[in-house]
């Protein structure tokens, strides 16, 4: 069958408030959480838990963060997505492509941009949901919603997902680059991997027959633990740390912005920086490759809170990464995927 029209690009990102005011930042946690890959519990004990717990009372101290990274321009997950965009668009042919974006959670919509990729009558669309490693709480979630949303239009176009970008020889270009970039001046004593953090139970539902057990298991990535979302971090970190010479003694992986009581997946980041200082390391460079574009779990959380944390207990420097952002090679890279998709 000869494609007539062009193709559409959908780039998907988490999402971010409207503005720093706390009723926006009520706003954005309450259709976060609500989310049931999110948090996956039962609707009721979610919805007790959300609006009557959770958003009420952690809204503004969230405010409070976001204030500390917002700029002119507004949220930086949301302006280096755009600048992401507007890089890709000049990269593609404007005959055969269509890009637009999307926030899983608030403006603009993933609605909104399938929207406006409708109208542009494109034949196919590229469903790129921004996070590196696959987990039902982002991909999967971003996948479920556009499935929801289509199912209702009259003239359904073919659909691409791209689920995990992990071995894109692109992508772990981006983020050597990025990370040689720091590491020519200076010399580390340890390099440290924060990924955003899921609970356990969400991995384990996914496991492959039984495979997964949240432990060495991760230390080798194939089929049955392609989609586990601590195996992939776990490669993620190899094939960084190949990429720039790292050791593999001087490499650790941990996880951060646990939510709860229940069991995360381990090592949690702020544990393993009490570790590293309670040994003596002075100097740590943090990696954050669950995050393409600079956000309040980098720019808050990993290079203030758990600087801050580093140093108190007797480290002497802490520097982080920046994300990939709209990096030239990033943007090839995503450039390459929709190509190949």
């Amino acid at each position: 069958m000869t494609n007539t029209g062009k193709t559409g690009v959908l780039l998907v990102n988490l999402g971010t408030p409207d503005s720093t005011a706390t009723g926006d930042v009520r706003k954005y946690l309450r259709e976060f959480l609500m989310d049931g890959r999110v948090i996956d519990i039962p609707y009721i004990s979610r919805w007790l838990l959300i609006n009557l717990i959770i958003a009420p009372f952690r809204a503004p101290k969230s405010a409070h963060e976001y204030r500390k990274l917002w700029t002119d321009r507004g949220s930086p997950l949301l302006f280096h997505t755009e600048d992401l965009r507007d890089k890709l668009i000049q990269k593609l042919d404007s005959k055969k492509y269509k890009v637009a974006i999307a926030m899983r959670y608030q403006s603009p919509s993933i609605e909104s941009g399938l929207e406006e990729l409708r109208k542009a009558h494109v034949s196919k669309i590229i469903v790129l949901p921004l996070f590196p490693q696959y987990a039902s709480a982002s991909t999967g979630s971003v996948q479920e919603k556009v499935m929801e949303i289509a199912r209702g239009w009259q003239i359904i176009p073919d659909f691409s997902f791209i689920s995990n970008f992990i071995e894109h020889p692109l992508f772990l270009e981006a983020w050597a680059e990025r990370g040689q970039a720091m590491l020519k001046d200076k010399e580390y004593d340890k390099i440290l991997f924060s990924y955003h953090g899921l609970p356990e139970r969400q991995i384990l539902k996914g496991s492959v027959d039984g495979y997964c057990q949240l432990g060495a298991c991760c230390n080798k990535y194939g089929a049955k633990n392609h989609y586990c979302y601590r195996a992939q971090c776990f490669q993620t970190t190899r094939s960084i740390c190949e990429k720039l010479g790292i050791p593999e003694d001087k490499a650790v992986n941990c996880f951060q912005s646990r939510l709860g009581k229940d069991p995360w997946v381990k090592p949690y980041t702020d544990d393993v920086i009490d570790e590293l200082a309670g040994k003596g390391v002075k100097k740590v460079l943090a990696f954050s490759p669950a995050f393409v574009a600079d956000c309040l779990e980098t720019t808050v959380e990993v290079a203030g809170e758990y600087r801050d944390k580093f140093l108190e207990a007797g480290g002497e420097e802490w520097d982080l990464v920046p994300s990939l952002n709209s990096e030239d090679t990033w943007v090839e890279c995503v450039k390459e995927m929709v190509l190949e998709s």
